[in-house]
């Protein structure tokens, strides 16, 4: 009796042990997901052969960083627009 019990937890532990490992492989084949980074006529092909999900991502990704892109050049601008009304500002207080 005992015998029995203490194979059905050896099964148990050897089941449980390959569901994790096997997990873990996938998500490392997740994280090796192809080196796209944008569409372009070079690389149609390549791009095409991805997954509808890889494309998703990626296309997401690029947004952000456009997104983030735009940002950064927009306070750029406001900051040049606020050195430039400043000193405008300034001449025209010291013409009067």
């Amino acid at each position: 009796m005992f015998l029995k019990i203490v194979i059905i937890f050896i099964f148990i532990f050897i089941f449980f042990s390959l569901r994790n490992f096997l997990k873990i492989n996938k998500k490392q084949k997740v994280l090796k997901s192809k080196k796209l980074t944008t569409l372009n006529k070079k690389n149609l092909n390549n791009w095409m052969n991805l997954t509808k999900k890889e494309r998703y991502n990626l296309s997401k990704q690029d947004s952000i960083n456009y997104m983030d892109r735009r940002k950064l050049l927009l306070k750029e601008i406001r900051n040049e627009y606020k050195k430039i009304s400043r000193k405008n500002s300034e001449g025209n207080i010291k013409k009067k």
